[in-house]
C-alpha cells in the first residue's frame, strides 16, 4: 500500500503544472468513453480527487477549489486517472451521476462548429447509443399521439416486451433466409426496442456497457460458472 502511495506521489511530482500551478483535466465517461468536459486542477484538487474518489477541480474565475456536483448533485465518481506523454494534461475516467455541462447537456461538447447539435446532425459509433438514450428519455414527456416511443411508454411494459419479442423473431427469420443488409436492418430494430425497454425501466446505457466491460476478457464458461456461485 505504501509503495502505491509512493508511486502516485512520484507521478504527481512529475506532472507539469503551469506557472499558475494548474493543469488541464479532461473528464471522460468510463462506460461510454464520451468526452464530458475540460477543466483545470491544481495539486490540492488532484489530492482531493484521489482521496475522496470524486472529481475536484480548480476554478480560474473564482480562484477556488470546487467539487463537481456540490450544488447540482451531478457528481463524477472517479474510476481511473491518467496523464499524457508530455505529463501536462490529465485524463479522468469517471462515472457521471448526471449531466456534466452547466447547461444541462450530458457533455459540454454538444455543439459542432457549424452550430448543429450532435443529435440533430447525426452521430456515429458508440455515440449513437448515448444520444439515442437521450432522445428516448425526452420521449417520456411527449404526446403518445405524436410519438411512436411515447405511445409504447403509455401502453406499458407488456406492449414493449411484445415488440422486443416481435423484433427478435424478425431478426431470426432474416438470419435464416435473408441477406446481410436485412439482418443488419432487423438487428437495429431489435436494438432500438431493447433500448426503449431499458429507458422505460430507468436503466442507462452505461449500466449495460459496464456489465459488458466486466465480462470482457472472461470466457463464457467462466462467466456462467460465476453466476452459479
Amino acid at each position: 500500500m505504501n509503495s502505491d502511495k509512493e508511486k502516485i506521489k512520484m507521478a504527481i511530482d512529475g506532472l507539469k503544472f503551469d506557472d499558475r500551478g494548474l493543469i488541464p483535466a479532461i473528464a471522460q465517461d468510463a462506460g461510454t468513453l464520451e468526452v464530458l468536459m475540460m477543466a483545470y486542477m491544481n495539486k490540492e484538487s488532484l489530492d482531493k480527487t484521489i482521496s475522496t474518489g470524486k472529481a475536484h477541480y480548480y476554478s480560474r474565475s473564482r480562484k477556488k477549489l470546487w467539487l463537481k456536483g456540490e450544488t447540482s448533485g451531478n457528481f463524477q465518481e472517479v474510476n481511473a486517472l491518467f496523464y499524457d506523454c508530455d505529463a501536462d494534461t490529465l485524463l479522468i475516467m469517471v462515472n457521471p451521476l448526471g449531466p456534466a455541462c452547466h447547461t444541462g447537456e450530458r457533455t459540454c461538447f454538444y455543439r459542432s462548429l457549424d452550430g448543429a447539435t450532435a443529435v440533430a446532425k447525426g452521430v456515429s459509433g458508440k455515440d449513437v447509443l448515448t444520444n439515442l438514450e437521450k432522445v428516448l428519455q425526452q420521449r417520456k414527456s411527449a404526446d403518445p399521439a405524436k410519438s411512436y416511443v411515447a405511445g409504447l411508454y403509455s401502453k406499458g411494459l407488456a406492449k414493449i416486451l411484445e415488440k422486443v419479442k416481435e423484433e427478435s423473431g424478425e431478426l431470426i427469420e432474416a438470419a435464416t433466409v435473408k441477406e446481410k443488409k436485412d439482418i443488419v436492418y432487423e438487428l437495429c430494430d431489435l436494438w432500438f426496442h431493447t433500448m426503449v425497454l431499458l429507458t422505460y425501466k430507468d436503466i442507462g446505457v452505461k449500466d449495460a456497457l459496464a456489465e459488458l466491460a466486466r465480462r470482457f476478457g472472461t470466457s463464457g464458461i467462466e462467466e456462467k460458472e460465476s453466476r452459479k456461485k
